[in-house]
């Protein structure tokens, strides 16, 4: 025994030695008003909300990359970029082919008329059908005595003046024509749509027109559009007729391409031979909502708070010199489409999953109240909190730990995959995944004492073991509606009309009522649903045990059902 001791020791010693921190060089965390600027660019002319596969998205992804060498660091992308490639949707672009004729003169296509991205990919030649607004409502349906079997719908946008506070969606006029029979509908706007804009399918050939083609197309029956809109207005009923000598042919070629958005890595080798091998990723999705329901979402606190803190951390690490450990810094996109680029990430690692001592995710810490933060999976490796718990305090950070890795971020991706993490926020608010997310309301003294803890935790970080957490029995789906009333659905982000449904929940009254992953929803009750916050004011005056009829899309077909609320879990 005694000859074996001093071996024991030495082992001992040299196992303490791989597991405790390394100093390196003292790091000036980024300032307040170096953060701030941050913000204000992420958030600026030209980003337009950030959306992944965006020019907006591409704009912030090619600005972050500028930053990050100009900060000194190695590219960590693909082919010696800093830029880290995947497909994030598939886009439909206008196909050779597509075209709009009346009575055989050719409309331009883009200024005259644009199809709808959800049309049908077909030709249809038929006469023109006028339906007023293409609406039916109490005491009013322009579809009604009119005949739109095998023809085109030409109806107007919105609705007659005299139904105040009645509306009706254009896919809520698509699902009429085509319950109609009509093989076509003609929407007449003032403005033409993206196909973007109108993604949502229903199984029918359409697009919108211009007021002015609208008056060649109507020039053969010897009216104007303003006149049969008048004659509604005059009446307060519809107008709706088979206009005689109006044809036309529509012909609809769409194709698809993906469309690609990039994460954005850097990295920081590490100097000490025992420790470089190993990594510490710093975090955070520097995508938003883009625009969506007419308006752009700049997305000041979500996420281009966090953004700020790391491109923040990769220069201040990198003014400071080489630290013991290699720094990732790691920029994703499409997070708001489901963690798409941090999924994307941990396959391509730029340091090995199994060498990546811990990953810590700043996802919204740009409203630090009361000087309070959160920080989310301090037991997803062994000696997390009191490494987290030190760094607070050395910092002066108030810091909420919480125990959990589990959580709608990108931290997520890396936990699942075997690393450690830990997951930064300063909680949710009223202006979350809304317009008024501005960088005005951003506290950038706050993140400077949050970009502070995080490096604090870098420096002290020894090389915490690997936990495997267990999963919540229940988890808290993100709130869908109101306080109490549960329908059970979650939005996806889409910048299409209708509300896409990303999540159906098990057991809910929208799952119970046949609703599933990827339909559509358009109409709930007597109001029209194009975003989500369209959804959560028609519930605002409900309350559990209200039946709701839904009108939805599968598959480019319309299905009505009746919903029992719930209460939420």
């Amino acid at each position: 025994m005694s000859r074996t001791r001093p071996f024991l020791s030495v082992v001992v010693v040299l196992l303490l030695a791989a597991t405790v921190a390394v100093a390196g060089p003292a790091v000036a965390p980024p300032t307040e008003g170096e953060l701030k600027a941050t913000v204000e660019a992420l958030t600026g002319p030209g980003m337009d909300g950030r959306r992944s596969g965006t020019a907006g998205g591409d704009l912030a992804a090619e600005r972050i990359a500028e930053w990050l060498k100009t900060a000194g660091l190695q590219p960590a992308g693909e082919r010696g970029s800093f830029f880290q490639s995947f497909v994030v949707a598939t886009a439909t672009r206008v196909a050779p082919g597509t075209a709009f004729a009346i009575n055989g003169r050719m409309l331009d296509l883009g200024r005259d008329w644009a199809p709808h991205g959800g049309s049908l990919r077909e030709t249809v030649a038929a006469e023109v059908v006028f339906v007023g607004y293409g609406l039916s409502a109490p005491g009013y349906d322009d579809w009604a005595g009119v005949d739109v079997r095998n023809r085109i719908a030409l109806v107007l946008d919105g609705a007659p003046p005299h139904l105040a506070g009645v509306a009706a969606s254009r896919l809520e006029k698509l699902v009429a024509a085509r319950r109609a029979g009509a093989r076509a509908l003609l929407l007449v706007s003032d403005t033409l749509p993206s196909l973007g804009g109108t993604a949502a399918a229903v199984r029918l050939v359409s697009g919108t027109v211009t007021r002015a083609a609208a008056d060649a197309l109507l020039a053969p029956a010897g009216t104007t559009l303003a006149q049969l809109a008048d004659t509604i207005t005059q009446r307060r009923a519809p107008a709706s007729a088979v206009l005689p000598g109006v044809r036309a042919e529509i012909r609809v070629a769409l194709e698809v391409a993906d469309r690609n958005a990039v994460n954005v890595v850097g990295i920081l080798p590490g100097a000490d031979p025992a420790l470089a091998e190993e990594a510490v990723v710093f975090g955070a999705h520097y995508d938003h909502l883009g625009l969506t329901g007419g308006a752009v979402h700049p997305g000041a606190d979500d996420n281009a708070s966090g953004t700020a803190v790391v491109v923040g951390l990769a220069r201040a690490f990198a003014a400071a010199g080489p630290q013991p450990r290699t720094l990732v810094f790691a920029l994703f996109g499409a997070e708001e489409l489901g963690l798409v680029g941090s999924a994307r990430y941990v396959k391509s690692p730029s340091v090995p999953l199994a060498r990546t001592a811990l990953m810590v995710n700043f996802d919204m810490v740009g409203r630090l109240r009361d000087g309070k933060l959160t920080v989310g999976g301090v037991e997803s490796g062994r000696g997390l909190r009191d490494t987290v718990s030190d760094a607070a305090r050395a910092t002066g950070v108030k810091a909420t730990l919480r125990d959990s890795p589990y959580g709608p971020s990108d931290h997520s991706s890396f936990y699942g995959a075997g690393a450690p993490v830990l997951f930064f926020h300063t909680g949710g608010h009223a202006d979350y995944h809304r317009p008024s997310d501005t960088a005005d309301k951003i506290d950038a003294a706050g993140m400077a004492r949050i970009a502070a803890l995080g490096a604090n935790i870098a420096e002290r970080l020894a090389r915490p073991a690997y936990v495997a957490v267990p999963r919540p029995t229940r988890e808290r789906p993100e709130p869908s509606v109101g306080a109490r009333v549960f329908l059970g659905v979650g939005g996806g982000v889409s910048e299409s009309d209708g509300l896409p449904l990303s999540q159906v929940v098990a057991g809910s009254g929208a799952a119970k009522a046949g609703l599933r992953d990827g339909d559509v929803l358009v109409r709930l009750g007597d109001r029209p649903i194009n975003a989500f916050d369209d959804l959560l004011a028609a519930l605002r005056d409900r309350k559990p045990g209200d039946e709701v009829r839904l009108l939805y899309l599968r598959d480019g077909i319309d299905h009505e059902t009746l919903a029992t609320l719930g209460t939420r879990p």
